[in-house]
């Protein structure tokens, strides 16, 4: 019998997924494998659709030769809650193994990892390969998505840019990352936006960003960018919005701090048209940028060799620009190193 592996993707969606597993197919039909592609991430491992089919399938050349372009995952992917608990751990090793799998290729974020040291803890083995636009894989410089998420996020704020520019309006852009702030600051950075709030520095205040747009706008600069990473607003400095925006429009006690309100609340503190902009799902929905997808050809190739050489239980990552693979049970233990310089340079300027 023609000897398996399996690929899964897991977690949000990432630009460069696709990319990553039509090279597993390629490397692995050139060693001569079959490969077996699990549907809606670890779902499918456990088989949570009556349909089989709608659990897994196998993938041929033909089946995946052109989805490396495409944004989403073409195998889908979804939250397992159920994979937390041993017994669907159990059941999915056993599964695989009864299909005669050798290895499980997990393409996604910290939770997929999670999920894939759980399999490899019970004799399953796994392959990582980062797969998450927040880059919250410390591990790894990048993951696949980082880049195209980051382009995305630039190019939309030239265009809000323009507009602000246009009509003298500053603007609030959130942007994705969850807990993690790299988009933010990377998209900072590389629009030479004014400010940018991150879920790194707990306890920032509403009146620091006021007091800053306020000095912008004294010297001048009608069209200033604040850039927000979504997380951020968890670690504000608590902030009464019903109290200071009830006389100016509805809003409801307890409701959380927005990008909308955020703007809002700026815009009465600083006598400015204070705009806001959600970027979101664009950020994840993209065709992979040439970046992420040499990392996907590449990361795809090493997955197979990996598992073909009976090197498993890895994590695959870019470091100095190269990539390379390490313990998967260390590189969950690597800790994240804020960049605080870069944060105090945007603030400061």
């Amino acid at each position: 019998m023609q000897q398996k592996i399996a690929v899964l993707t897991s977690g949000g969606d990432s630009p460069g997924m696709n990319a990553a597993v039509m090279e597993v197919a390629r490397a692995s039909a050139k060693a001569g494998l079959r490969l077996v592609g699990i549907k809606h991430g670890f779902n499918g491992l456990i088989g949570k659709f009556p349909k089989p089919s709608d659990n897994h399938t196998i993938l041929s050349l033909d089946t995946v030769l052109d989805i490396a372009d495409l944004p989403g995952t073409y195998l889908r992917t979804a939250r397992c809650p159920e994979f937390f608990e041993l017994e669907y751990q159990q059941k999915a090793a056993d599964f695989l193994k009864g299909m005669g799998v050798l290895g499980l290729v997990v393409i996604g974020g910290d939770g997929s990892y999670q999920g894939a040291l759980k399999l490899s803890q019970l004799g399953m083995p796994c392959i990582g390969i980062p797969g998450t636009i927040d880059n919250d894989l410390e591990y790894s410089e990048t993951s696949l998505g980082f880049d195209t998420a980051v382009n995305v996020c630039m190019e939309a704020v030239r265009s809000i840019r323009a507009t602000s520019r246009s009509h003298d309006r500053p603007a609030v852009v959130e942007v994705m990352g969850r807990n993690c702030g790299d988009i933010a600051m990377s998209t900072a950075m590389a629009t030479a936006s004014e400010v940018v709030v991150v879920p790194e520095v707990a306890d920032w205040e509403v009146d620091q960003v006021a007091q800053r747009l306020s000095s912008l706008l004294a010297r001048g600069n009608t069209r200033a960018t604040i850039v927000v990473a979504e997380g951020a607003w968890q670690v504000m400095k608590p902030f009464d919005v019903y109290e200071f925006l009830k006389p100016y429009k509805q809003v409801f006690k307890g409701e959380p701090m927005t990008a909308a309100r955020f703007a809002s609340i700026l815009k009465r503190k600083c006598q400015a048209e204070v705009r806001a902009n959600v970027i979101g799902y664009t950020q994840r929905g993209h065709e992979p940028t040439a970046q992420d997808a040499v990392f996907a050809f590449e990361a795809g190739n090493m997955a197979v060799e990996l598992l073909k050489n009976g090197l498993t239980n890895r994590a695959i990552g870019m470091r100095l620009g190269r990539i390379f693979h390490m313990d998967l049970d260390r590189a969950l233990e690597v800790k994240p190193v804020f960049k605080q310089h870069q944060f105090d340079l945007i603030n400061s300027l």
